[in-house]
């Protein structure tokens, strides 16, 4: 149990962050609520997590000897009525996101901390989208956040203190360290990032460099730990298009349009890591 006052946390998204949110949580002691609306999904998601819990605690990354949290999967989001906080992992689709938190703050008590893991969509215009806008923060984790600790915490103009509050207590809990920016299209570090992907690909697009060496020299010049094109697979193409997309709409900037390469790698199923083949093979596809 935390004693920060984040007893029992909700994630919504059983995909590849909402999975790796609930090894996380889980890892640190707090029960866990895992909605999706897929059956099959949430059964792929509990062998996920268990697979993900031992690695992480293997690599000395989630202790060994704390008791680990439950995990409940379910596809009701009323199951959230007991959560402290919930965080919400589906798809960088504005449509989606806001169906799924209108229900869920439907579904929870006020005073509930409601949390978006965007990657672009700024916080203000989801909070839109929620029956109390003063509860909703984002929190942008990385892939996978029991390897990073480190998130982006945004706080929209409509964020109120007790949000903030329990925003501190949450990273807490999950032994995170938050750095706050300012809200807007990609916040930091996709405004960035996703700008620097779209040009590589582009480059790679154009015959000029093949993936090896784009990553090859991102990780020897500038110490990139994989290069933007392997961190690409990771992210997930179909993510990174998708993001691009809003950044592109909410910017006007036409450097954010998906080039062809993204767009066509991802109409033939090559997301990445997730599906085994994106700009890389990959083996097995991960669920």
């Amino acid at each position: 149990m935390s004693e920060q006052g984040i007893n029992r946390l909700g994630v919504v998204g059983a995909g590849t962050m909402g999975t790796a949110l609930a090894t996380l949580a889980i890892g640190r002691g707090l029960p866990v609520v895992l909605v999706d609306v897929d059956d099959a999904v949430l059964e792929r998601a509990r062998d996920n997590v268990a697979q993900q819990l031992r690695l992480a605690q293997l690599m000395g990354r989630l202790p060994r000897t704390a008791s680990v949290g439950e995990l409940v999967t379910t596809t009701s989001v009323n199951r959230l009525a007991d959560a402290d906080a919930v965080i919400e992992a589906v798809t960088e689709l504005p449509e989606v996101k806001a169906k799924v938190l209108a229900e869920v703050s439907a579904a929870v008590r006020p005073g509930t901390l409601l949390v978006t893991n965007t990657s672009a969509i700024p916080v203000d215009e989801q909070a839109d989208w929620t029956a109390r806008p003063e509860e909703l923060v984002g929190i942008h984790f990385m892939n996978p956040p029991y390897l990073i600790r480190t998130v982006e915490v945004i706080h929209g103009p409509r964020t109120g203190q007790d949000a903030k509050d329990r925003t501190d207590a949450l990273l807490a809990a999950l032994d995170c360290e938050g750095v706050v920016v300012g809200d807007g299209p990609g916040f930091v570090i996709n405004r960035i990032l996703q700008r620097m992907i779209n040009e590589a690909a582009r480059i790679v697009e154009e015959g000029r460099a093949t993936p090896e060496a784009v990553d090859a020299v991102f990780q020897g010049c500038l110490g990139h730990r994989t290069g933007p094109l392997a961190t690409a697979d990771l992210i997930g193409l179909d993510n990174v298009v998708d993001s691009l997309r809003v950044l592109r709409e909410r910017t006007g900037d036409l450097g954010y349009e998906p080039c062809d390469l993204l767009v066509a790698k991802v109409a033939a199923g090559d997301h990445g890591r997730k599906t085994g083949r994106g700009f890389y093979e990959h083996g097995e596809a991960q669920s």
